[in-house]
């Protein structure tokens, strides 16, 4: 997410970091590549004039250019205005109605990932200790309907379906009324899309919000279509008034200019983002820990709390004292690989680590598949105890043995051990605090 963008901007706050002393030229030597990386990663002309016209009123200010570390006050003023234009420090969460159920209506356009959004949402919901039900509105798409229907089965929601001669706002209001027999505390109607935005589609979007008085009308978009997104985003708002955004595919988007433009152009926050295709592949969205992400510093606390949800406190305990001891074994990696694969794909996992923009391209974030797991399963279980406690020992003799015990070759073996040190090795760093980049500083007054 963001690579190329990140990349670029850490290149320019290393070079100014580097110069101790800044001079006006320094600042806006620096302020034109920071404008060319965000043009090119496609965020909006004027939002890229506004931030940078921002940016450099404040480094000029005589206290930045005169402190002992003026290029990591200039990293702190961008962190601080790259999260305004992101939307601020205002809250994320959904609001509840004054009746129960509450309503959330998920609009878009055909493509964003409409019905698999409303899943998401359902299932977020459910997590969170609510009971969700998803109304299956959207009967533009044949397909529609039996996938929302697969879905809700697959997380144990509730999904009403109508015999199919209704019309999509009278659908709504029976879902209501259906999910509040049921106790349910929200209403999830998933509504039709068209390719574009046009008078049909908003005619269906006001009948149906006139018939429910939704407390959230959610817009799906899709991340990767670029400035189209926003767009879409001004295109529904005008005509249904928009509570809020979740931006699919960000995974995807290795430009992110959507993300970083759309909130600020439109008004409208972004609620959530999609950054996978697995059912709990949905975060709330943060300004302040994605602008974080971009300029490399991380997002610890993101990743805590998906760490919080794959771990228990016992054995978090264990793995730090292990970490802080050095003692990691290969029963260890497995482990750690096997509850890292849960938390999401790797490429993400690394994006929250201060400094990893560094580290990461050394990195194999591929090898953590499924296909891949089951490969280092069978190698470390053809191990003996001693050799997973003690993987040093493992010379030619035992790697081919270890090969032909796991049906594997003695290359992937190789791979493996190597792939354990590397992980060794970044332990180790994190733990002493070393290695983490120079950007993890650059924050601190």
């Amino acid at each position: 997410m963001f690579e190329a963008l990140s990349g670029k901007l850490i290149d320019v706050f290393n070079r100014l970091d580097s110069k101790g002393k800044l001079t006006e030229k320094d600042v806006d030597s620096s302020l034109r590549d920071i404008r060319l990386a965000l043009l090119q990663a496609d965020v909006n002309f004027k939002v890229v004039k506004d931030l940078i016209a921002r940016i450099r009123v404040r480094a000029l200010e005589d206290e930045i250019l005169k402190s002992l570390t003026p290029g990591q006050q200039v990293v702190k003023i961008t962190n601080e205005e790259l999260t305004l234009i992101l939307g601020g420090e205002d809250s994320r969460k959904l609001t509840k109605g004054d009746n129960n159920p509450s309503v959330l209506i998920i609009a878009g356009l055909n493509g964003a990932g409409k019905t698999t959004t409303a899943a998401k949402l359902a299932n977020y919901l459910k997590q969170g200790g609510e009971l969700p039900v998803l109304v299956a509105a959207d009967l533009q798409r044949p397909a529609a309907v039996n996938q929302l229907k697969t879905l809700g089965e697959n997380i144990d929601v509730d999904v009403y379906v109508s015999d199919g001669s209704q019309s999509p706002p009278k659908v709504a209001k029976e879902g209501i009324e259906y999910a509040s027999k049921s106790n349910a505390s929200w209403v999830i109607i998933d509504t039709a899309g068209r390719f574009q935005v046009d008078d049909n589609l908003m005619s269906e979007l006001k009948d149906i919000k006139s018939g429910v008085t939704p407390s959230e009308i959610l817009l799906v978009a899709d991340a990767m279509t670029g400035q189209d997104a926003i767009n879409t985003a001004e295109g529904f708002h005008s005509q249904i008034g928009l509570t809020g955004l979740v931006l699919t595919k960000l995974d995807g988007d290795a430009r992110g200019g959507a993300a970083l433009s759309i909130s600020s152009v439109t008004g409208i926050p972004i609620k959530f983002v999609g950054t996978g295709e697995k059912i709990d592949a949905l975060e709330e969205f943060h300004p302040d820990r994605l602008a974080s992400r971009i300029l490399g510093m991380g997002d610890m606390l993101t990743l805590i709390e998906k760490t919080q949800a794959s771990f228990d406190k016992s054995e978090a305990k264990s793995l730090e004292k292990k970490i802080r001891q050095n003692t990691l074994d290969l029963e260890d990696f497995l482990e750690q690989i096997q509850k890292l694969k849960n938390m999401g794909p790797l490429g993400q996992i690394l994006d929250m680590l201060p400094g990893m923009t560094k580290i990461k391209p050394n990195i194999d974030a591929d090898a953590i598949g499924d296909e891949q797991v089951k490969k280092v399963e069978s190698i470390i279980y053809s191990m003996t105890p001693y050799e997973r406690r003690k993987p040093d020992v493992i010379g030619g003799s035992r790697r081919r043995r270890i090969a032909l015990g796991s049906g594997t070759t003695a290359q992937d073996v190789n791979k493996l051990l190597n792939q354990f040190r590397q992980m060794q090795k970044l332990m180790k760093q994190m733990s002493s605090g070393k290695g983490l980049g120079d950007l993890t500083r650059m924050i601190r007054r």
